[in-house]
Formats: C-alpha cells, sequence, structure tokens
C-alpha cells in the first residue's frame, strides 16, 4: 500500500537553523494522525512544511507520489486543506463569504462561483454545524464557532487531506469535544485523511490512530496511542513525570500527570 504523503528524510529551518531534522513519515488514506512533543519540538513547522508554505534545506514531500514543490499550487489546494492556528483577517467576512474562499482553487482566474460550489460551500457548512452562523461576522463568532468556520473553508476544498495546527487551542473542553468529534466523523464517514498538530496527549490518545512524538525536531517515536504514549517515552521527552493507565471507556492510554509538590 502506497502512502498518501510521504515525508522522506526532511530537515528545514529559519535563519540558517534547522528546526526539523531527518524526518520521515508516512500517511496513509483515512489515517487520523497526530503530532505532539513539547514547545520548539517542530510540530508547526513540520506542518508548515507539508502544506507548502516553508521550503525544506533536505529531503523532500511527496502527495500521492508528486515532489509537492513541484505541483502547481492550485493543483496541490484541490486537494490538500490547511486549517492554521491563528487566522487574522484584514476585513470582517461573513461566514458564508469566509466558506465561499475554499473554492478559490477549483475557480479559473476572475471566475465567479457557480451554483456548484454555492452547493458545496453549504454543505461544509452544514457537515460543521455551522449553518446557524453563514450569515454572522467572522469577528462576531466566538472561538468554537470560529474555528468550526475554518474547518468548514477547508472542508470546501473537498481536500483529500486535511492538515490542521492545534484545532482545539484556546478553547473550553466542551468545544474541544465538538471540534474532535466533528473531525472524527469526518475521517470515518468520508474517508478524511487528518493529519493534525495536539499539544493534548489524552485528545491525541482519543482519537488518533497514529501519533508521531517528535523531540528535538526528530521523530522520538512513532505508532498506535498504545506504542508512542508510554510513560517512559513521555517523561524522556517531556521532562515531566506522570502516570499512564488506560481510559475506561476508550481503552486507550490516558496521562496523568504529577506535581512534584503537592
Amino acid at each position: 500500500m502506497k502512502p498518501l504523503l510521504r515525508i522522506d528524510n526532511l530537515s528545514a529551518g529559519y535563519y540558517g537553523e534547522d528546526i526539523i531534522k531527518s524526518v520521515s513519515l508516512d500517511v496513509y488514506e483515512s489515517d487520523f494522525i497526530g503530532i505532539i512533543g513539547p514547545n520548539g519540538s517542530g510540530k508547526t513547522t513540520l506542518l508548515r512544511l507539508c502544506s507548502k508554505i516553508l521550503r525544506p534545506r533536505k529531503g523532500g514531500i511527496y502527495f500521492e507520489n508528486k515532489d509537492i514543490f513541484v505541483m502547481d499550487l492550485k493543483e496541490f489546494c484541490r486537494k490538500v486543506a490547511f486549517v492554521a492556528q491563528d487566522i487574522l483577517t484584514s476585513f470582517s467576512f461573513s461566514v458564508s463569504e469566509l466558506v465561499l474562499m475554499g473554492r478559490i482553487p477549483h475557480l479559473k482566474r476572475l471566475q465567479f462561483e457557480t451554483k456548484n460550489d454555492i452547493r458545496i460551500a453549504e454543505k461544509a457548512l452544514e457537515l460543521t454545524g455551522s449553518q446557524g452562523l453563514k450569515d454572522k461576522m467572522i469577528d462576531e463568532l466566538s472561538a468554537g464557532e470560529r474555528q468550526r468556520a475554518l474547518i468548514a473553508r477547508a472542508l470546501a476544498q473537498e481536500p483529500v487531506l486535511l492538515l490542521l495546527d492545534e484545532p482545539t487551542s484556546h478553547l473550553d473542553i466542551g468545544h474541544q469535544i465538538q471540534v474532535m468529534d466533528l473531525l472524527k466523523r469526518l475521517n470515518r464517514g468520508s474517508n478524511l485523511t487528518i493529519v493534525m498538530v495536539l499539544h493534548d496527549l489524552n485528545l491525541a490518545s482519543a482519537y488518533c490512530n497514529r501519533i508521531c512524538l517528535l523531540d528535538n525536531g526528530s521523530v522520538f517515536k512513532e505508532g498506535k496511542p498504545e506504542e508512542v504514549l508510554t510513560y517512559k517515552n513521555i517523561e524522556s521527552v517531556y521532562k515531566t513525570i506522570v502516570l499512564v493507565n488506560n481510559n475506561p471507556v476508550t481503552k486507550k492510554p490516558n496521562v496523568a500527570l504529577v506535581p512534584k509538590e503537592l
């Protein structure tokens, strides 16, 4: 089985310093992969590379056996969508206008959206439970509503691969579960392949079928949650003491912090 996305011996960074160092990772169709690791371990940099925002110094990234840095940008964006951690806009758009922007890779230059584009955008709003938000302005939304709108825009691209950088950051636990449940439904129901950066180890454990643990820019361990989220691995990388037990509901590893001072 050939990988949908292949990251091959990748090294890259900023200002002459490599943040990502000789990273290799295969992503297969219908995977739900969590990228975890301490601050500064290279998680966001790896996602920026996979989304063509940053170019590598060494190695390559191949989507459907094509070098992504050779692929035409519109061709790439018709297949791969990226939801960044912080999206700032200079103008206030309505949610429906924002979601329709996801159709840009499918339009010719100066072409207006067709009825089919509008239908696809409305479907994306429906999938994310955002129909009631479509007439609201993006800067009027709560953090959870905003995140759903951004995911809807990405879905309007009709991607086969969705990249997300910490989609649950700044959300309360209720909205975290809503977003993660939404992504899991899309992964199962639409065979959408998902690669996402997460800080919360327990969310990664509960929702991801594979986890890639980065440390200092390199892959420390990759595999199933039970293979990666061991107390030895976590203590080695995060330099803190933890207890790891099985979640009684998901049967996946559950990580509990051990305070040094009580």
